[in-house]
């Protein structure tokens, strides 16, 4: 029996306001597929957070050395939700969507109810976090119900201990999404655990096990997003979903890795390298080396208050656009794209008229087979796809691709 250890110091009791070509240069047109979707709220820290970027930092910096991705959502400024039922009849959770974690477990803040598809495996799961922190508890099958299109029977859950996850107030656990490599020693007596996404195309729910996401900025009237099962969402997108393979190099490989280059206007300053695609990050982090030359170049001044740079109203007008290369493809950035939402400056512990950028320092330089990772501020902008069949990740350009809300 694993013991239990108190999850109150990494998820503590929130207030949340409810608010490429690929490698071979082909180009895929866009195609109706046969998808099911599963709408997403996004909530927003509304009494501030203790510093987003350090926040980011602890995750990457976890993920490098082999430890938990999972959120932090107690200094995380913006959350994707989704309602999921477990059981039959169903019991709805309100889970975090996370592309770098891949066990689905609940039990955080509603008890979990067992119906008559519910069977407990006598397994045990363990979890730990950056910092010290952890989560466990005892692993169900169950019947899982994303909506009517998407029912997968006999998933492996994780049901926390009420002594590890009962201060999370609002939020039931997690949607794991990421490749079902980083399910591995996190159950006893098994090697990997089916993830939902592996259930849904081993059950012939989905014809491919590709998952297309959706993200609104938080800025805009569109406050949500959504999860296509399957395949993508072609009225989301305006343009072809250019895909890239999957990077070989490690540690980036056990997650949605990539081989990306990052520029500045004409200047490079990140030199093509692997990195992650990863929603459970909020800023764009890059290697020091990228960032002091981001810095220098925009001339930004790092706030003492937010750990995030800060620019004048004269030096915004005076942003380059940030570019994207993977697979040969460049994705721009706009100066618009890369600060924060002036609106929510509050949730970051920022000044109401200040302007700041969403590019952080990642805390080490580049070299280290993790250099940078595109979290929500980039995929806010971009249509993003995650192609396990293939071995691929897939990009696309959006109504706010270009969008000025910020």
């Amino acid at each position: 029996m694993i013991p239990s250890k108190s999850f109150s110091s990494f998820l503590a009791p929130l207030a949340l306001a409810t608010l490429s070509l690929s490698v071979s240069a082909l180009s895929h047109p866009r195609a109706a597929s046969s998808t099911a979707a599963l709408k997403l709220a996004i909530r927003i820290n509304s009494y501030g957070i203790k510093n987003i970027a350090a926040a980011d930092r602890a995750r990457i910096q976890a993920l490098q050395t082999g430890g938990s991705s999972s959120v932090n959502a107690n200094n995380t400024a913006m959350i994707y939700t989704a309602d999921i039922g477990v059981g039959s009849p169903e019991t709805y959770y309100t889970l975090l969507v996370d592309t770098g974690s891949s066990l689905t477990w609940i039990g955080a803040d509603k008890a979990y109810k067992q119906t008559n598809t519910s069977h407990d495996t006598r397994n045990q799961f363990y979890i730990a976090y950056a910092g010290g922190n952890s989560v466990d508890g005892e692993e169900y099958t169950d019947t899982i119900t994303l909506n009517s299109d998407l029912v997968i029977v006999n998933q492996s859950i994780g049901v926390a201990s009420q002594s590890a996850a009962s201060n999370l107030r609002g939020l039931d656990g997690m949607l794991g999404l990421g490749p079902v490599g980083l399910t591995q020693g996190i159950v006893s007596n098994t090697d990997e655990v089916a993830t939902v996404m592996d259930n849904l195309y081993a059950q012939k729910t989905i014809s491919s096990e590709v998952l297309g996401v959706f993200f609104a900025p938080a800025s805009s009237d569109n406050n949500g997003g959504e999860l296509t099962f399957g395949g993508y969402d072609a009225s989301k997108i305006t343009g072809d979903i250019s895909y890239v393979s999957l990077t070989s190099t490690s540690p980036a490989n056990s997650y949605w890795g990539i081989n990306q280059s990052i520029s500045y206007g004409d200047t490079t300053i990140l030199t093509r390298t692997a990195g992650i695609v990863d929603t459970g990050t909020t800023l764009i982090l890059i290697a020091t080396d990228a960032f002091d030359k981001y810095k220098s170049a925009t001339g930004a001044t790092l706030d003492e208050s937010t750990e995030l740079l800060k620019i004048s109203s004269d030096q915004y007008d005076q942003l380059s656009s940030l570019y994207f290369t993977t697979g040969g493809v460049a994705y721009e950035l706009t100066p618009n794209g890369q600060i924060w939402p002036r609106s929510l400056n509050s949730a970051i512990g920022g000044t109401a008229n200040g302007i700041y950028l969403i590019v952080a320092d990642k805390g080490s330089d580049s070299g280290s087979g993790l250099d940078f990772t595109n979290g929500y501020c980039f995929l806010e902008r971009f249509y993003s796809v995650y192609d396990t069949t293939n071995s691929r990740v897939g990009f696309a350009t959006t109504e706010y691709t270009y969008a000025t809300t910020n």
